[in-house]
């Protein structure tokens, strides 16, 4: 049996993004991967910033953002065009040949529009289809795409969808060509015990102490959803996950979180 290629899928969010020194450093570090990669990112910070300056209401339940059609076009505005461009700009700065896309872009991220249940959150998207060919394309070509958290409906309209969630499922779809790893870097070392002590890394997390730890709501509200999203990569053909900071990218012997099946 053919042994697959190695493919790195790394998500960033918005303390590397608004930090301008960070962000250059890991484009530094990220372009130095060898082999396939892919990024993706995400940006709510800089789209509540713009659209305070834009006098237009941002309104968060539980974390999520409530995509209105006034906030989709700032969403759009500030991931698909500043801060996308920027990060693709920057890895172009150390010999990285990047491609920023949108799931629009090729076709390669199809969505559907979320249900309005208990909540409606207007324009966002939950994932449906991942045309992993086009993205093979890409990397083969020495292409290296970095995602914005954007999708659409293949009916003309765009939508919000979570980048971790986006990251999963781009690491998920791939998994069946190559040997993915998916690294979700944020400021901390990686789960934390104890959210006071930021050395109280959890080295290791199983599905079974994940399903302890959420049911004794050891875990912080905010780090739920990103590890449900690890454990669905994991059940779908992805063979690592990685929780850590930014520094796991240039030595991955760092503490950090680890999770597997």
């Amino acid at each position: 049996m053919e042994q697959k290629q190695k493919l790195l899928v790394a998500k960033i969010g918005g303390n590397i993004i608004e930090d301008k020194d960070a962000l250059d450093s890991f484009l530094n570090d990220f372009a130095k991967v060898k082999g396939h990669k892919i990024l993706i990112h995400g940006g709510g910070k800089s789209a509540t910033k713009l659209a305070s300056k834009l006098g237009v209401k941002t309104e968060m339940i539980d974390g999520r953002r409530i995509t209105s059609s006034e906030n989709l076009d700032i969403v759009v505005m500030t991931y698909a065009g500043l801060l996308n461009k920027t990060i693709v700009s920057g890895l172009q700065k150390y010999q990285c040949n990047s491609l920023g896309l949108t799931g629009a872009d090729a076709n390669v991220i199809v969505a559907d529009k979320r249900p309005a249940q208990f909540v409606d959150y207007g324009y966002v998207g939950d994932v449906t289809n991942v045309n992993s060919k086009t993205i093979k394309g890409f990397l083969e070509l020495g292409i290296t795409p970095v995602f914005c958290a954007v999708t659409h409906d293949a009916n003309g309209q765009l939508f919000n969808t979570n980048a971790d969630t986006i990251a999963s499922e781009i690491a998920s779809a791939m998994g069946v060509s190559y040997d993915v790893s998916l690294f979700y870097c944020f400021e901390l070392k990686g789960v934390l015990e104890n959210i006071e002590d930021k050395d109280s890394v959890i080295e290791h997390i199983d599905l079974e102490k994940y399903t302890k730890l959420r049911d004794a709501e050891a875990i912080s509200d905010g780090m739920l959803p990103k590890l449900k999203n690890c454990f669905d990569a994991l059940h779908k053909n992805v063979s690592k996950v990685h929780i850590a900071n930014a520094d796991f990218i240039k030595d991955n012997t760092i503490k950090h979180t680890i999770l597997s099946l």
